[in-house]
C-alpha cells in the first residue's frame, strides 16, 4: 500500500501552510529520491527554507498561516528552538536530554503533498556533531512527560512497525551538529492521527526519547 523512500535535509524557525504547486510562493517539492533508508548529513543554510534570520519572538516560533492550491496539494513548514519542560518561554519543541539535544538547537518539519506522494522532511541544527539519531512521526503532541506524544504514527493501525508502514526520519548529523532526513509514501495522514515528531538517542524502530516538537500535521 504505501512506499517509503528516506532523504536526507537541515534547519530553521516559522511556521507557515500552503499550496504544493509553488503558485502562492511556496516551495515545490523536489524530484529524485531512492527506494531505502539512508542517513546522510546536509547544509544547514538550506535553500528555499526558514534559517535563523526568520526567527520570530523570544523562540523562534511563530503561529499558522495557510491556503490551498486548485490541484489539491500542499505543503506545510513547522520550525521549533528546543527548550527543556517548563522553561521560561514556552516552546513546542520540548528537549529531555540537553547533553543530545541542547536547549537553543534548531528543528525543521516540512511536509508536502501532491497527487502521488507525500512528503515529511525535518533539518535540524545544533545537536551533538557526528552522531546518528533517530526519528518518528507521533500519535499526540508533546508534553512534560516523554510518553505523552504516544506511539509512532502508522498508516495500517498495529500492522507493521518500519518504514514502510510508519514516518521514519531517522539522520546523522555532520561535524556543526547538522543533520536533515525525508520520507516519502504514497499515502497521507488520517485527520488529527499525526501530532508531532519524536527525536530518539538511537535509530530504528525504538530508542530513548531525548526530544519532541509538536507538529500541526494536515491531513
Amino acid at each position: 500500500m504505501g512506499a517509503a523512500a528516506l532523504l536526507m535535509l537541515t534547519g530553521g524557525a516559522t511556521l507557515a501552510h500552503g499550496a504544493a504547486d509553488g503558485t502562492d510562493g511556496a516551495p515545490a517539492p523536489d524530484g529524485g529520491g531512492h527506494a531505502a533508508h539512508s542517513t546522510g548529513t546536509g547544509d544547514a543554510s538550506g535553500s528555499g527554507k526558514a534559517s535563523g534570520a526568520s526567527v520570530a519572538g523570544a523562540t523562534g516560533e511563530a503561529g499558522p498561516v495557510g491556503g490551498a492550491s486548485r490541484s489539491g496539494g500542499f505543503w506545510m513548514r513547522a520550525d521549533g528552538v528546543f527548550s527543556p519542560p517548563g522553561s521560561f518561554v514556552p516552546s513546542d519543541a520540548l528537549t529531555y536530554d540537553t547533553a543530545l539535544v541542547p536547549a537553543a538547537a534548531r528543528i525543521e518539519i516540512t511536509q508536502y503533498a501532491d497527487r502521488t506522494s507525500h512528503r515529511v522532511g525535518t533539518r535540524l541544527r545544533g545537536l551533538v556533531p557526528n552522531r546518528a539519531y533517530g526519528m518518528h512521526v507521533h500519535t499526540s503532541p508533546c508534553a512534560a512527560d516523554p510518553a505523552s506524544a504516544g506511539p509512532h504514527y502508522q498508516h495500517r493501525v498495529s500492522a507493521t512497525a518500519d518504514p514502510v508502514n510508519e514516518v521514519w526520519l531517522d539522520f546523522r548529523t555532520d561535524r556543526n551538529g547538522a543533520g536533515e532526513a525525508e520520507a516519502r509514501h504514497e499515502w497521507g495522514f488520517r485527520d488529527g492521527g499525526a501530532r508531532s515528531v519524536i527525536v530518539h538517542d538511537a535509530q530504528g524502530g525504538a530508542g530513548k526519547r531525548v526530544a519532541c516538537f509538536t507538529v500541526p500535521f494536515s491531513s
